[in-house]
C-alpha cells in the first residue's frame, strides 16, 4: 500500500495503518535519531515520539511532500528539541554543581555510543566525528546528517529543511569546513 494511503488511513484513526507505517520507517527514524543523540535509548524515545506526532497529525499532512520527508522532518525537529532540551539541563547542571562544592563530577556527559550504520573498523574514527558533528550550528549539522550519514540526495535535504538545494550546498560546504577545522586536530597527518 502506498504511504500515502496509509497516512490518511491513520487520519481515520487505523492502527494498523500506523504499524505499517512504523514498520516502513522505524529503522530510518532510529538511526537518524541516533545520529543526532548519540543514544539508543533516547533514539528509541524519539522514534516512539515520532510515530505519536504522525498519529496525531495525520489529519494535517497536506501531502506537500512525499510522507518521507515529512517523516524525516519531525524527526528531525524531535531531535533538535531534545539536544535544546538536553542543553538547558545541562546548563543548570553546572549550575547546581556551583552549589555543591563537594562534586566535581560532570554530569549528562555524552557517552560513546556505536551507530548501527558503521563498521567496526570505522567505529574509532566515526565516534570522533560524531563528537565533531555537536559543535556545528543546527542546520549545518542537519544538511550533514541527512546528505553523508542518512545518504539522502540534496532535493529531499532541501525539502526536509525546508530550504532551497543552493542554501543546503551552502550550509554542507560551511560545515565540511567547520569539521575538517575541529578533525584536524584528532589527524594532523590527515589530509581531511
Amino acid at each position: 500500500m502506498e504511504n500515502l494511503q496509509l497516512i490518511q488511513k491513520i487520519a481515520h484513526g487505523s492502527e494498523a495503518a500506523l504499524r505499517e507505517i512504523y514498520g516502513v520507517f522505524a529503522n530510518i527514524v532510529f538511526n537518524t535519531a541516533l545520529s543526532y543523540l548519540h543514544d539508543r535509548a533516547e533514539a528509541e524515545e524519539i522514534t516512539q515520539d515520532v510515530f505519536l506526532e504522525v498519529y496525531q497529525s495525520a489529519k494535517t499532512f497536506e501531502g506537500k511532500s512525499s510522507v518521507r520527508t515529512w517523516i524525516y522532518r519531525i524527526t528531525v525537529n524531535k531531535c533538535l528539541d531534545k539536544l535544546r532540551y538536553q542543553k538547558r539541563k545541562k546548563r543548570f547542571a553546572l549550575v547546581k554543581s556551583l552549589f555543591k562544592p563537594d562534586t566535581t563530577e560532570i554530569q549528562h556527559d555524552a557517552e560513546d555510543f556505536e551507530h548501527p550504520g558503521v563498521t567496526l573498523e570505522r567505529q574509532e574514527y566515526a565516534k570522533i566525528l560524531f563528537k565533531a558533528l555537536e559543535h556545528l550550528p543546527s542546520q549545518q549539522r542537519t544538511a550533514y546528517i541527512l546528505s553523508f550519514i542518512e545518504e539522502l540526495p540534496r532535493k529531499e535535504v532541501a525539502e526536509v529543511m525546508q530550504l532551497s538545494v543552493k542554501a543546503v550546498e551552502s550550509l554542507l560546504q560551511r560545515a565540511k569546513i567547520n569539521l575538517r577545522s575541529t578533525l584536524e586536530k584528532y589527524y594532523p597527518d590527515r589530509r581531511i
